[in-house]
């Protein structure tokens, strides 16, 4: 309680300005799905392969919150034509 009410304008910035997100769940979201890999396969084999992991899942994720086709993204990247996110 005393933390919240210390920083009590961070807590609530999302009344006054609207761009900032009630939650935090898109950052949640986002190391959800590592998470449930690692899960699910018990672990990654090594470290190259946890890296190629989230570095394609950091470019799907992103195209997706943008309105990319992600199928479309994929078959130009296997194609050469690697698709890339609009920046800011």
């Amino acid at each position: 309680m005393r933390r919240l009410r210390e920083h009590r304008e961070d807590v609530l910035r999302f009344l006054s300005d609207p761009e900032v997100p009630f939650t935090n769940n898109i950052a949640e979201q986002a190391v959800r799905m590592p998470k449930v890999k690692q899960k699910i396969s018990g672990c990654f084999r090594n470290f190259d392969g946890a890296g190629a992991f989230c570095t394609i899942r950091s470019y799907l994720e992103t195209l997706r919150k943008q309105g990319v086709d992600l199928l479309h993204a994929l078959v130009q990247s296997f194609q050469g034509e690697t698709l890339q996110p609009a920046m800011g």
